[in-house]
């Protein structure tokens, strides 16, 4: 009687010519991260961000988006990556950036909309539309590690309009280009589309004294994530579940200098 490996070897081989490795599960892809340099939210991600894929990071206000993606930023400029900010508000500032640790010189700041116009605070179409068209031709150019769209000043009701075509062409360019596109929002937009989807809180005050700010609190978790490091294999024993949140800090300038 065969046994059951030989059984599996002469069915494998008989169909080898119309289905490869039928009774053999497909090889997981375990896709590349890149640390974000926040001790809390590397652990927490058990490595960092996905590369070549979308994350979005979603909160409202003060909720330390900017400052997270700013530091996943430096990381790559330190490393010698190109990135690019699209900044749909125009809101960035250069000095807060360089604050941050990014390397400037390797940094594409594209600014949608300007201020001046009185129709700057009115429906946001024509910059949205400007920053996705951006966004498009910097993953046609390839070339740049990170992407930053940056939606984190444009209410929900027009960032959920944009088609969700667009993100999954943004999905197929990112893994294509090994581009990594972080998208800033204050409601998930992407979709099935966002390889990762991190949610972040409004942040707290910190302060010494009543009168003196020195930092702010911030807290993120994982709200969805479709590409995780996981085997194929079922253990007998459930593994040690991971932590889906974490808590992190960033002190002013002057903290310490009295």
């Amino acid at each position: 009687m065969l046994s059951a490996q030989s059984l599996r070897l002469q069915l494998e081989s008989s169909l080898a010519h119309r289905i490869a490795s039928a009774l053999t599960p497909a090889p997981h892809i375990v896709r590349a991260v890149e640390q974000v340099g926040i001790h809390a939210v590397d652990d927490m991600l058990q490595g960092g961000l996905p590369l070549g894929a979308i994350t979005e990071i979603v909160g409202p206000e003060c909720s330390g988006r900017t400052s997270l993606a700013l530091a996943f930023t430096a990381r790559m400029t330190q490393a010698g990556r190109v990135s690019a900010w699209v900044d749909v508000s125009s809101a960035l500032h250069p000095e807060s950036v360089a604050a941050m640790g990014v390397d400037l010189r390797r940094l594409l700041w594209v600014r949608c909309g300007e201020r001046k116009r009185p129709a700057f605070s009115g429906k946001p179409w024509s910059r949205i539309e400007q920053a996705l068209r951006v966004t498009d031709l910097l993953l046609q150019a390839g070339g740049f590690g990170v992407i930053v769209l940056d939606l984190g000043s444009i209410a929900p009701e027009f960032a959920l309009r944009v088609p969700l075509a667009t993100w999954f062409r943004y999905r197929k360019a990112a893994e294509r280009s090994q581009a990594s596109i972080l998208l800033l929002t204050q409601h998930t937009c992407a979709k099935s589309s966002a390889g990762l989807v991190l949610r972040l809180q409004a942040g707290n005050a910190l302060g010494d004294e009543p009168t003196v700010f020195t930092g702010m609190d911030y807290r993120v978790e994982i709200l969805r994530e479709r590409l995780s490091a996981k085997s194929n294999v079922i253990p007998i024993r459930k593994p040690p579940q991971p932590e889906h949140g974490a808590r992190w800090r960033s002190e002013s300038l002057w903290t310490g200098s009295r």
